[in-house]
């Protein structure tokens, strides 16, 4: 945490080594969080290229400071006090994206609706999949992301990033298991991924999107704030299922709230809080673990200050 002094220090060193760089200060979470809950961080640096990325955290490191890593921030909650962290989101402005043969490579930033979208018109299946998963590449392959039994593991091929002393790398290996990989949980910058897919007809890729993306819509929540599923699936059974059972379907703490559509979904029905959130997961967990004696494990990343 820096104080007000050496946080006007460092932006000035960061913008005089990096004029073109993105820099909010004081930016709210909130606006760039799924679930819209989220208090204003210090500064958040929206990086266009992979040395921006780099020179910000090189910096930060010479302060003695990490930076706090997110894509799409599809799959947090966030305090909504101040967040005293610099943040480095990996977003829209570095999400360039070019095709190798069969082999797509892009950068960390661009969203998995429109990576499966280019995949899609260059005749590539692989990704359908990921058409309706709300995040970044980065946060996908960090987390293994998945539905409808494809996960990030099945077509990614290397990715390329910055490792914990901010060297370059790129690995063949990211240990992926169930929402997890090598990167979770790691102060790694991950740049971009290489993902190795299959030629196929434009028009048969895109009905399956549709179709995929039908099915999202007729039984989840996307209407409504929220960060996907709270919390992942056991073992021998599904969160959802388990939550319904315990009779929590529309339960609501404050304005949050267990979708009355999909009850693996916690909502944001209007004005919830960081504690209204908490507060109705726990609930959660106690009623299904009371019924069933399964404790649910979180699988949205819940930052305190």
């Amino acid at each position: 945490m820096m104080d007000e002094s050496r946080l006007a220090s460092f932006l000035r060193e960061l913008r005089r080594r990096c004029p073109e760089l993105t820099v909010l200060e004081a930016e709210p979470m909130a606006r760039h969080c799924s679930f819209r809950i989220g208090g204003p961080c210090d500064a958040m640096l929206l990086p266009a290229s992979a040395e921006e990325a780099e020179a910000a955290a090189a910096l930060l490191r010479e302060e003695g400071e990490k930076p706090f890593l997110m894509g799409n921030g599809t799959n947090l909650l966030i305090t909504d006090g101040p967040f005293h962290r610099i943040v480095l989101r990996m977003g829209d402005r570095f999400s360039d994206v070019r095709r190798e043969g069969n082999v797509l490579t892009a950068q960390a930033g661009i969203s998995l609706a429109q990576l499966a979208v280019n995949a899609a018109r260059e005749g590539l299946t692989g990704l359908e999949f990921a058409h309706g998963i709300p995040g970044s590449l980065g946060g996908a392959v960090s987390m293994n992301a998945g539905a409808y039994g494809g996960e990030m593991k099945d077509a990614v091929a290397s990715v390329v990033y910055l490792d914990e002393e901010l060297q370059l790398r790129e690995t063949t290996e990211p240990a992926f298991s169930y929402r997890h990989s090598r990167f979770s949980d790691t102060d790694c910058v991950i740049l971009s991924a290489a993902l190795s897919l299959v030629e196929d007809d434009g028009e048969a890729i895109r009905e399956r999107m549709r179709t995929l993306m039908e099915r999202r819509r007729a039984s989840q929540p996307l209407e409504m704030p929220s960060a996907g599923s709270t919390f992942k699936r056991p073992a021998g059974g599904y969160a959802a299922a388990l939550i319904d059972q315990a009779g929590l379907k529309g339960f609501a703490v404050g304005g949050a709230q267990v979708s009355e559509k999909h009850a693996g979904f916690v909502v944001n029905r209007g004005g919830a809080t960081f504690d209204d959130v908490l507060r109705l997961m726990e609930h959660i967990q106690n009623a299904v673990f009371a019924r069933s004696g399964i404790l649910l494990e979180p699988e949205v990343k819940i930052i305190r200050e």
